[in-house]
């Protein structure tokens, strides 16, 4: 089945199928709630991954804004409450991305229940990223952490963007889009190529340099939704062709087979490519002419269907083009990945 048949209604199927597998694979007792590998081994449990799980809230609240059933919203609310738990019962930790990440996740859920104690949380997470990670080394932007606030990196500056951006439609107020356009500047001026292409981070070693070494699908969709939100409500055009052009770019050099490639080995990489397919399918659906893209995103879906599916579950890897081998020893943040591609499908297949 071609990827341009596969209806919404079907998109539908496995994105309810591929939410219920992180159950399935990954479901843990108590506090851990989700184990972060499977199979689990000796001490893969050890390391909290806050960020992971901001992403597995905003996957829940994906499910429950496609079907209203009641059980995604409390699942979601579930991983909010775990977070907080296991982190002392404070929103912030030391990575300002981390947090931001955990903002853009709150904010969304404030929208699913109405209730205002999540937006508090958001802009309370937004303020604090401002005032203890914005300073004027490399001429602005956020720090990437508390222990580093030299070095400024595309997951800080793009969430902040997002998260700002989103809070100004919530709340009306000019400062969190005055910061967000101010801070998308530095972007555009420190981190984006001529061609596009988003580069990771400058100042790392405090050297002024950019670590152009470092290309990472992340930082692409980062940008596209930054550009995305903040069209939205400055209603400048302008951004969603800046968009278009890096998610062209993009999808040009960091994908084969019309599939965006592994990021890295490593746990926190398996996220990599679901952030950019989230983001990217914000730009399908502000600007539906950008057909080349929506097709990219199916493919993308369809490839991972016809090789990660085993029965009902679904198990996905590092490398949606192949099958799974069967020794793999995958983290959840790639199952949190496919779960994103595939509810992204849903959206813009309709």
């Amino acid at each position: 089945m071609s990827e341009t048949t596969v209806s919404a209604a079907l998109w539908g199927q496995r994105a309810d199928r591929i939410q219920a597998s992180l159950d399935t694979y990954f479901g843990a007792d108590g506090e851990q709630l989700l184990h972060n590998w499977h199979p689990l081994r000796p001490g893969d449990d050890d390391t909290f991954n806050y960020w992971w799980l901001a992403h597995a809230l905003e996957a829940r609240l994906d499910a429950f804004e496609r079907t209203g059933d009641p059980r995604w919203r409390d699942a979601a609310v579930a991983v909010r409450d775990n977070i907080l738990a296991r982190n002392q019962g404070s929103l912030f930790n030391d990575y300002f991305d981390d947090m931001l990440w955990f903002g853009i996740a709150l904010l969304r859920l404030h929208e699913a229940t109405s209730e205002r104690r999540y937006l508090d949380e958001a802009v309370k997470i937004w303020h604090h990223v401002r005032d203890a990670g914005w300073n004027d080394e490399c001429g602005g932007g956020i720090a990437w952490r508390k222990q580093q606030l030299g070095y400024k990196n595309t997951p800080s500056n793009g969430t902040f963007v997002i998260l700002g951006a989103r809070l100004h439609r919530a709340t009306w107020d000019t400062e969190y889009q005055d910061w967000a356009r101010k801070t998308l500047e530095w972007l555009d001026l420190t981190l984006r190529g001529a061609d596009g292409f988003i580069e990771d981070g400058v100042n790392r070693e405090n050297d002024g340099r950019v670590d152009t070494q470092w290309r990472f699908t992340y930082n692409q969709g980062l940008y596209i939704g930054a550009c995305v939100e903040l069209a939205a409500v400055s209603g400048d055009a302008s951004l969603l062709d800046r968009a278009r052009v890096t998610a062209r770019t993009a999808f040009r050099v960091l994908s084969a087979d019309g599939v965006l490639l592994d990021d890295g080995t490593g746990g926190d990489e398996g996220l990599f490519k679901g952030i950019m397919y989230r983001y990217a399918g914000l730009l399908v659906q502000a600007d539906p002419s950008a057909t080349d893209i929506r097709e990219l995103i199916l493919g993308a879906g369809q490839a991972l269907w016809t090789h990660a599916l085993a029965g009902d579950a679904l198990l996905a890897g590092m490398d949606w083009r192949t099958p799974l081998p069967a020794d793999a020893h995958v983290p959840y943040s790639a199952q949190l990945s496919a779960i994103i591609g595939t509810e992204v499908c849903r959206r813009v297949a309709g």
